[in-house]
């Protein structure tokens, strides 16, 4: 069984007991959080697909922690005219891990 949920802007397919980086939640380590948005649904042969989310259907997470997604680097440049721009960029994400995926 696995579903397709979004949180962030992002869609994730999640199975119990996968653990998931996502965008950064406001929960403590080893909060539960419910992630209601879930896309699709899929046990077997059998799949329900939302228009466009599931309304009876839910995500049960566990927080693990936080953390920092490595540092992408933007590195703007112009030939020939002196410009160079270096910045660095690092997203806060928060590590899931999936207890229960219920339709």
């Amino acid at each position: 069984m696995y579903a397709v949920i979004e949180t962030g802007g992002k869609q994730y397919k999640v199975s119990v007991g996968d653990h998931v980086d996502v965008e950064l939640l406001e929960a403590n380590a080893g909060d539960l959080v419910e992630l209601p948005r879930v896309l699709m649904i899929a046990d077997g042969d059998q799949v329900q697909v939302g228009k466009p989310v599931l309304e009876q259907a839910k995500v049960t997470a566990r927080v693990l922690g936080t953390m920092r997604a490595p540092k992408v680097i933007i590195f703007k440049y112009r030939a020939k005219e002196h410009y160079r721009r270096k910045t660095g960029h690092r997203q806060d994400l928060t590590q899931l891990r999936i207890e229960s995926i219920q339709a």
